[in-house]
């Protein structure tokens, strides 16, 4: 596989029964609406994914938070809209900007911030060192995360999310292994991909643990700083060890590595209906039609 067809140039995201497709200039999202109907949007990218940025090393980094902690959740809250019946109901303007805002927010305070304050009132009630209260601080950041991923696993309409991230894996897959994209050929394809975003977030959390403990003794305002400002840097490094293990799956001992990160996708992945396939191949078809227009 080219450098070209490597992330960020194809990658997705499961939406509220849609998918999300990502090229290097533009986007599609497919989503089923109540009637059955398939309904596709298309968008060129930012100069975020487009520029300089995107081939620097730790800072392109920053594209897939965004992509996951941005542009991600615009589209979810998108895919929400064509499930409503009246206009009412739709989340659109200020209420969406601050629908988003919240949404970080509350991802960043849950995953980084509580864990942090977590971990120093423990070395306060049991007199412990920075060093391991840092240290039960990224434990229990992990910890919360499998526990949020496999609880909200348990909702029927979450579930749903769960199988169309199946269907676009298995579409990206059978596009890698130059299959006909069609349901029939993607059911028997694997629904765990190695360049998966729960894989991003798996090793963001892992080298979280890393970097926080080694930051050592710091008041309870610079270690709920240190959370928010180091995590651009950690999402960078995560990055660049996601697409070098990508890179290297020829390797046995990179496959061994790589096995915790697909491990994980079985608790955020899905086997899809057809349907759901039919929908994921929508989204991708679209998308590789307006990266046709970028090419020289």
């Amino acid at each position: 596989m080219t450098e070209e067809s490597r992330l960020p140039n194809y990658g997705g995201q499961a939406l509220i029964e849609g998918v999300l497709m990502r090229g290097s200039h533009s986007l599609a999202a497919a989503f089923r609406k109540p009637s059955g109907e398939i309904v596709v949007q298309t968008e060129q990218l930012s100069g975020i994914y487009t520029g300089i940025l995107k081939k620097i090393p730790l800072l392109r980094g920053l594209i897939l938070l965004w992509d996951s902690l941005g542009l991600g959740m615009r589209y979810i809250t998108i895919s929400a809209n064509h499930q409503t019946e009246t206009e009412e109901e739709k989340i659109e303007g200020p209420t969406l900007v601050f629908t988003l805002i919240f949404s970080i927010a509350l991802g960043i305070g849950l995953f980084f911030l509580l864990p942090a304050l977590v971990g120093h009132w423990l070395e306060i009630l049991f007199n412990w060192s920075s060093w391991l209260g840092n240290l039960f601080e990224g434990v229990f950041r992990l910890l919360l995360l499998l526990l949020y991923i496999w609880g909200i696993g348990k909702m029927p309409e979450i579930h749903r999310v769960f199988q169309y991230h199946g269907a676009e894996h298995k579409t990206i897959n059978g596009f890698e292994a130059r299959k006909e994209l069609t349901p029939e050929n993607l059911m028997p394809v694997s629904i765990q991909h190695p360049r998966c975003g729960t894989a991003f977030l798996l090793t963001l959390v892992i080298l979280s643990i890393l970097v926080f403990t080694l930051l050592g003794p710091l008041s309870v305002w610079l270690r709920l700083l240190s959370r928010v400002v180091l995590l651009p840097v950690i999402a960078g490094l995560a990055y660049e060890y996601i697409r070098w293990t990508a890179n290297h799956l020829d390797n046995k001992l990179v496959c061994n590595i790589v096995k915790p990160n697909l491990a994980l996708q079985l608790l955020t992945t899905a086997e899809p209906e057809p349907a759901m396939l039919e929908v994921s191949i929508a989204a991708f078809n679209a998308m590789l039609q307006e990266e046709e227009k970028y090419q020289t």
